[in-house]
């Protein structure tokens, strides 16, 4: 649990991606439980053996954390203890499965978006379809660097493929050895679960917002 002075974030110890902000550690640990159906989805066809809680009451919170202004602006931005646990080829394995699994369900929903009018929000902003999946891939490009690695220039149009290579690539070889050394002005690098924990979070948070305007391991283990 990563509680800030504004927000709270309630995330999955061994589910990366499945995390939801409150107002509070009450209304986070709600909202989490509230996205196990999305996420399950998502899952599906993994053999991951996801199994949601059969309530918010059913969840334990291993380890609470301070937030700071970022967790108040709106993004998760404490790593939790457990991510430094030593990664094995199995672990390695489970991770890339759950990234392969939050991409195809994000490629999914832009397809399903596609040629459609997306709902704006309630004061009329938003993106079109494009922009989403640029800013999606763009995070994605700038987080890939908190692993010390980068994009190879090419073609924009194979921009999403060579994100998702580099991806795939850094957190193998980031798990197999260690942690980069800090960046040019000292910040800290990011562990490999930690990677998979916050790209995803950006991508489902993002999947749930192309919406059409049409009508229409220990799940309960929570990091806060």
């Amino acid at each position: 649990m990563e509680t800030g002075t504004k927000r709270a974030f309630a995330g999955a110890i061994e589910w990366p991606g499945w995390c939801r902000a409150g107002r509070d550690p009450d209304s986070a640990l709600e909202a989490l439980f509230d996205y196990r159906t999305r996420y399950a989805k998502t899952l599906r066809g993994t053999r991951l053996g996801f199994e949601p809680p059969a309530g918010p009451a059913s969840f334990v919170v291993a380890e609470r954390l301070k937030g700071d202004a970022t967790t108040d602006f709106g993004a998760p931005s404490i790593a939790p203890k457990a991510d430094e646990r030593r990664i094995t080829d199995a672990e390695l394995a489970r991770l890339c499965s759950i990234l392969n699994a939050c991409w195809r369900s994000f490629d999914l929903a832009v397809e399903t978006a596609r040629g459609k009018v997306l709902a704006k929000g309630p004061r009329g902003g938003g993106r079109d379809l494009r922009k989403i999946v640029d800013h999606v891939v763009d995070a994605d490009g700038s987080y890939l660097q908190m692993l010390a690695r980068k994009v190879e220039d090419g073609p924009k149009a194979e921009r999403l493929d060579r994100t998702r290579a580099a991806i795939l690539d850094a957190i193998a070889t980031t798990a197999r050895e260690v942690v980069p050394p800090p960046g040019p002005r000292g910040g800290k690098r990011w562990l490999p679960r930690y990677f998979v924990r916050r790209s995803r979070g950006t991508s489902s948070t993002t999947r749930g917002r192309s919406r059409t305007a049409s009508p229409e391991r220990r799940a309960g283990t929570v990091e806060a």
